[in-house]
């Protein structure tokens, strides 16, 4: 099942208008377009709180926005590999992060950071094939525990 995509709007302040909360599902995710890179995959829990994350699993790039919400967490949709949705981390004994995204929520609408979704994480791709980690990966800045494919 394809998580919908939320359609941006920006604002003076450097925000981008995601979608009203209730725009997404509880314990369900939207993705947001981007011009360049991965889309942000942003997500809500059951108890209303919202996260912001690439929407790549750090394991083979599964799209963590058609994964089940639990918690705090994610579970991607590929290899059931369990994200934490604050901070991006693989749980035990898993290892790797995604990057995330800052999330501002002001009168139940959902924002997002306009130069993170331009800049942010923007180089990572989805693995073709193989283990996520090999010889020729690079690490990257956005998350320094995520590998990279060299090019």
């Amino acid at each position: 099942m394809n998580a919908p995509s939320c359609n941006p709007s920006p604002d003076e302040a450097g925000w981008v208008r995601i979608c009203r909360i209730e725009d997404i599902p509880a314990l369900g995710a939207r993705r947001v377009a981007r011009s360049r890179g991965l889309d942000v995959a942003v997500f809500r829990t059951a108890g209303d709180r919202i996260f912001a994350l690439l929407d790549r699993c750090p394991h083979r790039g599964g799209p963590l926005s058609q994964g089940i919400v639990f918690d705090q967490r994610v579970a991607c949709p590929l290899h059931n590999w369990t994200i934490g949705l604050a901070d991006g981390q693989a749980a035990a004994p898993d290892e790797g992060c995604t990057p995330t995204f800052q999330v501002r929520v002001t009168g139940g609408e959902i924002w997002l950071r306009a130069d993170e979704l331009a800049h942010h994480a923007v180089d990572l791709t989805r693995p073709v094939a193989g283990p996520g980690r090999c010889a020729g990966t690079v690490r990257s800045p956005a998350c320094p525990a995520s590998p990279v494919n060299a090019e």
